[in-house]
């Protein structure tokens, strides 16, 4: 290959269908299956797994220590993800050869080989429903053998859940957790005791809920977490599951929902809103600075081209020195123009203070710019005032000062400072209405925006934009979902 030659340039609008279209992902991602699976026939196998519509179906296991709410969490994640629930019980319960050599060794009180489960796990994912659906795994793999083998096999998870909580509330919750044979639900003595006379009835003890039991459980497991630990430290994410049920559930959902970091192309398209004062300049200053993309102020932009002598110039001019509103459709033009220029296209952008409305949010939409990333900067309209009223420009250096919280270092700083007539309180409440009444409207078209707390530091506001920047959207899920009890 030649060293010389220039690498291949993607042209915008092929980037641009690529990433709404998520060719890129996909690709990756029957690559991947492709060379887990190693079918015979490469390109039926791509046809088959692209009609059946199963790339980015679940694939979870869900780990932790007796009682720390496991099978809870997968019944509602099944529920919720429309995945098929598999525990090595269920595998048991499974009709095949395979099964009735497990059940030997079970019945011979002997511990069942892991080639032997690997072999049982195979079989049941290759069957039409975990296929078509999707699964989430309950308790497996328990050791760092069965895991590797489980790798060797091709079975890799996208999301391995481990549930963690201090041994002393495990043993309590053990000891009075009962099962509904008839549902297999788990309720708790003194946590989850069922409403209905009928369902308490009937209820059992768990199998090893003793202390001496769950403590030897607890020790098997705590000796085999780090090297499961190790093996997917990837794919696997901690929850505490020492806290109220919905909060658990809420946090595994929202990890199993995330999608991993992706190596496709990416050109970032990102929106700012907020109402005044919330920021926006700042954090596009700094996502431009970090990751060298361009800056697009609305306003800057405008200002540049009133600077120059052409006639576009000469016609927003008098709106920019009256304060008066520059028609959308000039503003669109121009903001167009610029966001057509190489640099834009090839570097990506961070645009704010535009679009203001529903009008121009759809026009930038129809001309090809469509954001990948939308934020909302959101905070209270007291605090807008308490940030813009208070603040003041040197004219001769251009440095801004805040009454509050940064002040001028001297007086002769101090007599020459200015406000801008736009900060005045008349003023922001005028832009701070025309927010408000804008916003829902921009919120429905955006559906798939983020929500920023810009009441807080601005680095800690910047580390979140960051890290919604770097990281692929998470999956949308298709129903609400709601809470059953929990043990």
């Amino acid at each position: 290959m030649d060293a010389t030659a220039k690498p291949l340039r993607i042209p915008p609008e092929m980037r641009i269908y690529a990433e709404q279209h998520g060719i890129f992902d996909l690709i990756q991602a029957m690559m991947k299956r492709l060379l887990v699976e190693k079918p015979e026939d490469p390109i039926q196998y791509l046809i088959d797994l692209l009609k059946n519509n199963n790339i980015e179906v679940p694939r979870i296991f869900v780990l932790g220590p007796p009682a720390s709410g496991k099978r809870t969490v997968v019944k509602q994640l099944c529920k919720d993800l429309g995945a098929t629930r598999i525990s090595t019980e269920s595998l048991l319960r499974e009709e095949s050869d395979l099964v009735k050599e497990a059940l030997e060794y079970k019945a011979n009180q002997q511990e069942i080989p892991s080639m032997l489960w690997i072999n049982l796990v195979q079989q049941r994912l290759s069957k039409k429903d975990c296929i078509k659906r999707g699964w989430v795994f309950e308790g497996f793999p328990k050791t760092r053998e069965q895991a590797f083998r489980l790798q060797a096999a091709g079975i890799a998870p996208e999301h391995v859940v481990l549930l963690d909580a201090p041994d002393t509330v495990l043993i309590e919750r053990n000891l009075g957790k009962r099962i509904d044979p008839v549902t297999g639900d788990v309720y708790h003595t003194s946590f989850d005791w069922p409403s209905s006379e009928h369902v308490e009835k009937r209820l059992v003890e768990a199998d090893g809920i003793w202390e001496s039991e769950t403590v030897a459980g607890l020790l098997e497991y705590q000796r085999n977490l780090k090297g499961l630990e190790s093996t997917y430290s990837t794919v696997s994410r901690v929850i505490n599951a020492d806290q109220p049920s919905v909060d658990v559930f809420s946090q595994v959902l929202t990890f199993v929902l995330s999608r991993h970091r992706s190596v496709a192309p990416h050109t970032p398209r990102i929106v700012l809103h907020g109402p005044p004062g919330s920021g926006k300049s700042l954090q596009a200053a700094l996502i431009a600075q970090k990751y060298n993309i361009v800056n697009i102020c609305c306003g800057q932009v405008l200002k540049a081209v009133a600077a120059d002598e052409t006639s576009q110039g000469e016609l927003i001019k008098p709106c920019l020195e009256t304060g008066q509103q520059v028609p959308d459709s000039t503003v669109l033009k121009i903001l167009t123009e610029r966001l057509s220029k190489l640099d834009c296209t090839t570097r990506g952008w961070v645009l704010h203070g535009c679009p203001r409305n529903l009008e121009q949010a759809e026009k930038l939409n129809s001309a090809g710019f469509t954001p990948n990333r939308v934020f909302f900067l959101d905070m209270p309209d007291e605090v807008a005032v308490e940030r813009v009223t208070f603040r003041m420009t040197d004219p001769v250096t251009g440095q801004r000062y805040h009454s509050l919280y940064k002040a001028a270092p001297s007086q002769q700083i101090q007599d020459r400072l200015q406000v801008n007539p736009r900060d005045s309180a008349e003023s922001l409440q005028r832009r701070l209405n025309l927010y408000r009444t804008n916003l829902p409207e921009l919120q429905e078209l955006y559906s798939d925006a983020i929500y920023v707390n810009a009441d807080q530091d601005p680095h800690g506001i910047f580390e979140l934009l960051e890290s919604h920047i770097v990281n692929r959207l998470p999956k949308p899920l298709s129903r609400r979902w709601t809470l059953s009890p929990s043990d």
